[in-house]
């Protein structure tokens, strides 16, 4: 497994090594020792797949206290992965990151607590992977605006986000940045 450099500071994108010939591939997904050495020492509690069609815009999504870790994959089709931190300590409060994810490459991303977290299919169709490091609960999900311009995400510029009604009416970060425990 490859560990690949982020340029902010807690996420980490690993590239797990891809056994292929003639019949298909095989890969490891997960393994506790060798990801817990390459920075994702998360104890996981549940795991999560969705499918979504192309244009598909899920985000910028968080739990509040405890907080939620999540390592991502796209195991059908391609992403575009995007984590914004939410440390209001951090040099890099507010600032974003994207990678793209697909089943090709296999590549994962944690995304620790303290980042916001969401995703555009640039596939006809993506099915996302993705553990947690707690339990879903409603009373402690929240989130930030995707087009918030004092954020600057650039999203795919080929694909029409399609978004819930939910993420349409997202708070920007500057509105909720007082109240995040991180």
């Amino acid at each position: 497994m490859r560990v690949i450099p982020t340029r902010i500071s807690g996420p980490v994108l690993l590239e797990p090594q891809v056994f292929g010939d003639h019949r298909g591939f095989f890969a490891e997904t997960f393994r506790e020792d060798a990801w817990s050495a390459a920075g994702v020492d998360v104890a996981f509690a549940q795991d999560n797949h969705s499918r979504s069609r192309r244009g598909t815009l899920r985000g910028m999504h968080f739990q509040m206290t405890p907080g939620q870790a999540k390592l991502v994959r796209c195991a059908r089709g391609a992403i575009v992965d995007v984590v914004v931190d939410l440390r209001r300590a951090s040099s890099t409060f507010g600032e974003w990151e994207a990678f793209e994810l697909d089943d090709e490459s296999m590549r994962q991303l944690f995304v620790p607590i303290g980042f916001a977290h969401g995703f555009c299919v640039t596939s006809e169709v993506a099915d996302v992977v993705y553990k947690c490091s707690s339990y879903y609960d409603p009373a402690t999900e929240a989130g930030i605006a995707y087009d918030d311009p004092a954020v600057g995400i650039v999203w795919p510029s080929d694909v029409e986000p399609v978004v819930s009604e939910r993420d349409a009416q997202a708070p920007r970060l500057a509105d909720v940045a007082g109240s995040l425990p991180f």
